[in-house]
């Protein structure tokens, strides 16, 4: 059986969780999923110090003491999160931006190759789209296959209509959800994707040494060899990307 996890970070039970649970009743129409809610203001994440010992010399030297790893577990273990904010000042709110913050060391160690992620955002009026394409790329740099999100809009009191097109753009969200949880492999990565893994392995290569967690972390994936972060067949196009990737990150890790 599959496991999902929802990340709320509302500070209220109202539309936000609410879109959540008919996502999850969508979701369990397919086949039966264990899903679990995560309410973020009920777990104690204090704010980043801006120290670097997680990019530097490792997260488990994080001088801060709080849930951090606990969410950070549901997140190992869970196939596939969502991530379920209100529009907060034309962004994701602030206990779920804080949770990025916490966890910005993996995207430079990403980890969750091979799992789902989406996003709900619920507004007022306007400005879901952008946060969506936020999270989308977050989720990406965490490694996760991503599925578009949807925005829903929830102005008090709510009409009819709003709630019916809410509905199917819910509905549309976790079909498409379904289909990437469901997948066997992760895809084949994107050009930008390519290029992002390749010119930071190489850099880092150039720059870094043993006293460094990033080169540690890639020297023991043997991602420093590798075509990506995960076995996958590249066509000869790709191929030559990756070489041209390479050799641009060489280029500019010597001008630096």
């Amino acid at each position: 059986m599959k496991r999902v996890t929802a990340f709320i970070g509302s500070a209220r039970k109202q539309a936000t969780y609410e879109a959540v649970r008919e996502f999850e009743r969508n979701l369990n129409s397919y086949t039966e999923i264990e899903f679990e809610y995560v309410f973020l203001k009920d777990h104690q994440l204090e704010y980043c110090r801006g120290c670097k010992l997680c990019f530097d010399k490792g997260e488990e030297l994080c001088p801060l003491r709080d849930d951090r790893d606990l969410l950070l577990d549901k997140m190992n273990h869970s196939d596939g999160v969502i991530f379920a904010t209100p529009n907060y000042s034309f962004h994701i709110s602030a206990p779920m931006k804080n949770l990025l913050d916490r966890l910005a060391f993996i995207f430079h160690r990403p980890c969750f190759f091979g799992k789902a992620f989406t996003s709900i955002v619920t507004q007022g009026i306007f400005g879901g789209n952008s946060i969506v394409r936020y999270l989308s790329n977050m989720g990406e740099n965490f490694g996760y296959s991503v599925a578009k999100g949807c925005v829903l809009k929830t102005l008090e009191p709510i009409t009819k209509a709003a709630q019916v097109k809410n509905s199917r753009e819910i509905k549309k969200a976790a079909a498409r959800f379904y289909r990437i949880l469901m997948r066997p492999s992760p895809p084949d990565p994107s050009f930008f994707r390519l290029m992002t893994f390749r010119m930071s392995r190489t850099m880092m290569k150039e720059m870094l040494s043993d006293e460094y967690c990033d080169y540690r972390h890639f020297k023991a994936k043997g991602w420093f060899e590798s075509d990506y972060y995960y076995d996958v067949s590249l066509n000869p196009i790709k191929k030559l990307a990756g070489r041209i990737f390479d050799f641009m990150g060489r280029r500019m890790s010597r001008q630096s």
